[in-house]
């Protein structure tokens, strides 16, 4: 084995253990090591158009995706699987004798790229460090911009935080209702609760001559329709049954199924039935709760236990 060789074998071997570890430390919520699927952020950005920008020099930091091999590496473009090592040392070796290789091709999105041509050699260039790279992009554009997230959670938060205020500024939502924390967990609610006003305000005018207005239709809704099922979800403490979720949530949720059980079961069906219901046959149970809060503890000592003794090799899975 020559020296090149024998470097670029000790360099994938760094990488892949780093990933390794990052999936063991992150082995409770996966996705938060996993590598951005370009596909998840346009279905909740929605780009408008595609403009081809031709050749740039892109930073490398800015690269937080891929269109097609977003599995094959994690979230900070370290190699999950060993059958990528060939190519990966071969892109490796190029690197070490400074040799040109063709430039990456990329979508940007939103201020972030996403590789579509060139993952090895992103991945290899983030190994070593590389803070800027050559790269043919096209844009895909859109109104929003986003930092430079850890994973697509962080995108997802950002895109929610965007549609809040969009929502608000358009709508003047809460200073028509004084109300400042209709909150989501997911993107694209805000068009939903946007839609149920609309409904609202179309049954408001069979009833009278002259056009409601939006914002007599937005407090119509908010006292009538969104805060009665805010309040029965408040009082049978809908929020313990149901982590990480927001009122906001629930509401669309149990709107929905209530629209269902009234199609089931006639239109007598009350939503304080709709609420309990929900909860009944939706909750997550507070055994199953405290077992997984358990298992979170016990796996985060052991995890805690392999990094300390050895960061840069990979935990023995009989450990675990």
């Amino acid at each position: 084995m020559n020296i090149a060789s024998a470097q670029t074998e000790e360099d994938f071997n760094k990488a892949r253990n780093k990933a390794f570890i990052n999936e063991i430390q992150h082995l409770l919520s996966p996705e938060e090591a996993s590598l951005i699927s370009l596909n998840d952020v346009k279905q909740m950005v929605k780009p408008i158009n595609e403009t081809y920008v031709g050749m740039k020099v892109i930073p490398i930091d800015k690269i937080v995706g891929s269109e097609g091999r977003y599995k094959d590496f994690d979230n900070r473009f370290f190699p999950k699987s060993s059958h990528l090592k060939n190519r990966w040392e071969h892109v490796d070796e190029a690197a070490i004798k400074s040799i040109d290789l063709p430039p990456i091709k990329v979508y940007e999105i939103s201020g972030l790229y996403f590789v579509r041509d060139g993952n090895h050699r992103v991945s290899v260039a983030k190994a070593r460090g590389t803070e800027f790279i050559d790269a043919e992009v096209v844009s895909l554009q859109s109104e929003i911009v986003l930092k430079r997230p850890n994973n697509l959670n962080d995108i997802i938060k950002q895109i929610i935080s965007y549609e809040k205020r969009v929502f608000y500024s358009e709508t003047g939502f809460g200073d028509i209702t004084d109300y400042w924390c209709l909150d989501f967990s997911r993107p694209g609610r805000y068009d939903v609760i946007y839609n149920h006003i609309l409904t609202h305000k179309y049954y408001m005018n069979q009833k009278l001559e002259e056009e409601v207005s939006l914002e007599d239709a937005i407090l119509s809704w908010f006292n009538k329709v969104y805060m009665p099922l805010a309040y029965s979800i408040t009082k049978k403490h809908m929020l313990n049954s149901f982590p990480h979720r927001t009122i906001g949530d629930l509401y669309v949720w149990i709107v929905r199924y209530w629209d269902d059980l009234k199609h089931k079961f006639g239109n007598e069906v009350s939503i304080d039935t709709a609420v309990v219901d929900f909860k009944k046959k939706y909750k997550i149970s507070l055994a199953k709760r405290i077992m997984n809060r358990i298992k979170c503890i016990l796996l985060r000592k052991a995890i805690d236990s392999l990094t300390a003794e050895s960061p840069e090799s990979p935990p023995d899975p009989q450990k675990l």
